[in-house]
Order: structure tokens, then C-alpha cells, then sequence
């Protein structure tokens, strides 16, 4: 990409956002595409290099510096915690926040927590970075948050008996099931944040070249032909950047998009039940207390602070 192709609007000037898994594919098309739009973008990697050279890349094409990067390997609740505070101690607000890290796992792996990798890194990183970051959200005053799901979703429902999928393990499921968490999850944050000004939507980015499932070796030689057909990760940014950016869904909140559309998802989505047990089931697992988060939350002070985390 050449830096004449880089064109800026201005609508988002003194807006910052934060956008993770930003060093490659979907997210750092996400950041690029932000940073067109003249906002301030926060790039999260897991990787030191990755992640610099994104942030680099992108002040290099806007040709001054409008990108930061920070750090964390999201599967990690304790360097979420991390990235949390490390984001609050360089700036006061977020503007959008764009959960869209992801994996695929062929085998059933761990986190350093002990949860299930697909679970951990796909809903749980969200979940807790959503919440460890809200205050900040919430002092923008009309904040947008993007979570990032898939099609993967239908198809699927929360198997809370069983919800690490240690009694027979499926890439395919245990991925079909994170990305249903993430809709209960945009769903039940919605519901719980109306009255403050702040949006939760999710979409599907389409069917998209990305990284997803290349660290396996036994699917690496698949999905480099299925990518043969699939569309270029700028693609799959453009829905992304429409949620943060335009005016049309300046107040639309709780819903499903693909290719700018807003769609419904699967009916297991939308299940009451499910959302308030994934709720439930994700402080456990992460330690927060998460208590003041309620429906109608009109308190701008929000704060979740260190005495929220419990470390095991």
C-alpha cells in the first residue's frame, strides 16, 4: 500500500480508539482505517515487533504520528489486568474499542489460566477487556463498543455443562461456541448499559483472509486454498470501521451486522438465559466482581480498579 493512498477524512479527529489482535489482517486494516477516518488508534498485539511495525506503518502512511501500540497476550487475564491499567495511565478516554483478537485451535490447549484457549482468547479476553476499560468508555460520554463474531456462530449452542470441552474436544465447536459467546456477550452488555450513551454491536466480517488457524500445521496447507477464494482482510475491516465511524448507527445498539447490514443472528443468540449464565460464568472465570454493571448504569464514574480482580 502506497502512503498516496492514504486518505483522511477528519470525522473521527480527537476521537481515540483501541483496537486488538491489530498487528496483521482484519485488525490492523481496523487501525488503518480509523486513522484515515483523523482518529488516535491504539494498536494491540501480542507480539513486540508485530506490533510496532503496525503502529509504525500506519503513522508512516498518515506521515505524522496517529497510531500507539501496546503489548499483551490477551489469552493471559493477568496481562489483560496489565494492558487495563497501562492504557488508563496514557490516556483518559476510549472513544470505540474494537474487540477483534481471535484463534482457531485444532487441539484442546490452555491458557497460562487453565481455561480452555478458544474460550479464553475469543470471549473471555472481551469480556474482561471490555469491563477492566469501562470507565474510560464510559467517559466519552456516547463510546462505541465492536466485537467481533462470525457466521461460525449458527449452528451452535453454550454447553455450560461442559463449556471447555473437555469431554471431546472440536476445533470447530469450541470456535463455533466462542463466537456465539461473543453475540450473548454484545447482547447482555447492551441491555445492561442502556441510558449511557454507549453502543454494543457485533458483526461478521466476512469471508475473509486472516491468520485464523494458520498457527495449526495440520490445517495450515487448507486454509492457504480456501484463501484462494476468500477476500483481502481490508475487506473485512470495512464493516468494523462502519460501526465506529457513521452517523447512521450513531444509536443503534444490541445488534448484528454483516457487510453493513444489520441482520439477525442465530435464535440461540438471542436466548436470556444463556446471556445472564455466559455473564455468570465469565466473572468466575476471570475473578471480576462486575456488580455495578446494571441496566440503566447512568454513573459516568464507573470504575473497576484493581480490588475488582481477584488473582488466583
Amino acid at each position: 500500500m502506497s502512503i498516496l493512498r492514504f486518505r483522511q477524512d477528519n470525522s473521527m479527529v480527537d476521537k481515540i480508539c483501541l483496537v486488538t489482535g491489530a498487528s496483521r489482517g482484519i485488525g490492523f486494516h481496523t487501525a488503518l482505517g480509523l486513522a484515515r477516518k483523523g482518529a488516535f488508534v491504539v494498536l494491540v498485539g501480542h507480539n513486540q515487533q508485530r506490533a510496532e511495525r503496525a503502529s509504525r506503518r500506519i503513522n508512516a502512511y498518515a506521515m505524522k504520528k496517529t497510531t500507539d501500540f501496546l503489548v499483551a497476550d490477551l489469552s493471559s487475564q493477568e496481562e489483560i489486568y496489565k494492558l487495563a491499567e497501562m492504557y488508563k495511565e496514557k490516556y483518559n478516554q476510549l472513544d470505540v474499542l474494537v474487540n477483534n483478537v481471535g484463534g482457531f485451535f485444532l487441539k484442546h490447549r490452555e491458557s497460562v489460566d487453565g481455561i480452555e484457549l478458544t474460550f479464553a482468547l475469543n470471549h473471555l479476553s472481551y469480556f474482561m477487556t471490555t469491563l477492566l476499560l469501562l470507565d474510560a468508555i464510559l467517559s466519552s460520554g456516547s463510546a462505541r463498543i465492536i466485537n467481533v463474531s462470525s457466521e461460525s456462530h449458527r449452528g451452535h449452542e453454550m454447553n455450560f455443562d461442559d463449556l471447555q470441552l473437555k469431554n471431546g474436544y472440536n476445533g470447530m465447536r469450541a470456535y463455533g461456541q466462542s463466537k456465539l459467546a461473543n453475540l450473548l456477550f454484545t447482547y447482555e452488555l447492551s441491555r445492561r448499559l442502556t441510558g449511557t450513551g454507549v453502543t454494543v454491536n457485533a458483526l461478521h466480517p466476512g469471508f475473509v483472509r486472516t491468520y485464523l488457524g494458520k498457527q495449526n500445521e495440520l490445517v495450515r496447507g487448507v486454509m492457504e486454498i480456501v484463501d484462494l477464494f476468500a477476500k483481502g482482510p481490508e475487506e473485512g475491516a470495512k464493516t468494523p470501521v462502519y460501526l465506529a465511524n457513521s452517523p447512521d448507527v450513531a444509536k443503534i445498539t444490541g445488534q448484528y451486522f454483516i457487510a453493513q447490514k444489520q441482520v439477525p443472528s442465530s435464535s440461540e443468540s438471542y436466548d436470556t438465559v444463556s446471556m445472564e449464565g455466559l455473564w455468570q460464568v465469565s466473572e468466575q472465570l476471570c475473578g471480576l466482581d462486575t456488580s455495578r454493571v446494571q441496566t440503566n448504569v447512568t454513573d459516568s464514574a464507573f470504575h473497576m480498579s484493581e480490588d475488582d480482580f481477584i488473582r488466583s
